[in-house]
């Protein structure tokens, strides 16, 4: 029997587990980035799309829940998936600087568009879909059994929403709880910065980030951060894990709805509203299945921030890796962030509204700019995230060295 075909028997089993796999420690070297779209016609953004005219879009590059059996990655090393709404994602190669990830997206980025653009089909540019109400267009045994699952905001994260997920290294042993920790607590203040998804639908929401609204929407036991107060991360995220309820199971056919609120703790005691008691491989597309702000996946998975505009992705992906560029930068970013840190419903109700969030965001960014020579990027690069930011904040950090 393979390991993940191991019936786990115990919580404790499962715990091992995941302290095993949730936080792979070594020298920060890697840094990786996913953005993510909806799709629309050009000419007709309120049009739904058909799933089979993504797929002649994408060609060889269409995935596996698009029917290609064998897909392709773009020139540059990045995969494409597709969301239940149609949302198309590039899911970058893991990149060894921030300039070498940069030059990889924007050529993918590049190319993604193009080839698209070819069937008359465009990538949106916020990170909710302002013209359309959700509407699941992919049938997959997975996105049939969270539709059933979800209620109305779980359906609006799947079938309208597009975020920006940063991908960086869990470092060192000793720096792990410090850079899990730091991510969160400047989380409130880089959502409300990069917020954009404002309108969904035609109408405007009220909130900055409609995106994370939805989100918020969903049961706190899978989207709410699994910060857990100081203590040992990977414990803490192993217990955020076996108390959240199972969102699907796999099985032979359809259907993979799991019985309302059952929490994978409880199907390892009581394996009989299953059928069968679960392996490790269960375990692992269970934790696939949460969705909490920063998420490990043995490295760091930043999942708070909207889609952005064209280039301007670059932007928030420098910020956060300058402030991670070491741990002193590191050590001030949570000072900085500190009085905005537990605010994540405020900045995306009120955004750069909140005077609190404001102001964390004012520093952070002013810290990042000073240290944007640590990510590498070329000048011009880094005159792109300035603009980005001076857009946002009237009165935006002007720091000496910065690009002019």
């Amino acid at each position: 029997m393979s390991s993940i075909e191991r019936v786990l028997t115990s919580t404790a089993e499962a715990i091992e587990h995941i302290e095993g796999i949730c936080f792979k420690t070594g020298p920060p070297r890697w840094i990786g980035a996913e953005l993510e779209w909806t799709t629309h016609r050009t000419g007709d953004p309120t049009a739904y799309l058909r799933p089979e005219e993504l797929r002649a879009a994408l060609g060889g590059h269409a995935p596996a829940s698009l029917g290609n059996p064998d897909p392709r990655p773009l020139p540059a090393g990045g995969t494409v998936t597709a969301e239940p709404g149609g949302q198309v994602e590039i899911s970058s190669a893991p990149a060894e600087s921030l300039a070498g990830l940069h030059a990889a997206v924007t050529a993918d980025h590049a190319y993604l568009a193009e080839l698209l653009g070819r069937s008359g089909i465009e990538l949106g540019d916020r990170g909710i879909d302002p013209h359309r109400a959700p509407r699941r267009i992919l049938d997959t045994p997975r996105y049939t059994a969270m539709e059933h699952a979800f209620d109305r905001s779980g359906r609006t994260m799947m079938g309208s929403t597009a975020g920006l997920q940063v991908c960086l290294d869990a470092g060192e042993p000793e720096s792990v709880a410090t850079r899990w920790a730091a991510l969160h607590e400047i989380g409130p203040a880089l959502l409300a910065l990069f917020a954009n998804s404002r309108r969904h639908a035609g109408r405007d929401t009220g909130w900055a980030s409609a995106r994370m609204a939805a989100w918020y929407g969903i049961d706190p036991r899978r989207t709410a951060p699994a910060l857990n107060g100081g203590g040992d991360p990977a414990k803490g995220w192993a217990g955020y894990a076996l108390d959240a309820p199972l969102l699907c199971v796999r099985r032979d056919g359809d259907d993979w709805a799991a019985p309302p609120g059952l929490t994978f703790a409880e199907w390892i005691a009581d394996p009989g509203p299953i059928g069968r008691p679960p392996t490790v491989a269960d375990l692992d597309y269970h934790l696939n299945t949460l969705f909490p702000p920063v998420r490990p996946r043995g490295y760091l998975e930043v999942r708070y921030l909207d889609t952005q505009p064209g280039e301007e992705w670059i932007a928030p992906v420098a910020v956060v890796a300058a402030l991670l560029a070491d741990d002193a930068i590191t050590a001030q970013a949570r000072r900085i962030a500190a009085p905005a840190a537990d605010r994540w419903e405020a900045a995306a109700r009120d955004g750069l509204g909140d005077p609190v969030i404001r102001a964390a965001a004012a520093g952070l960014t002013e810290l990042a700019c000073r240290n944007f020579d640590r990510t590498g990027l070329a000048d011009s690069v880094r005159e792109t995230v300035f603009a980005g930011i001076s857009r946002r904040l009237p009165t935006p950090p002007r720091v000496e060295g910065t690009p002019r």
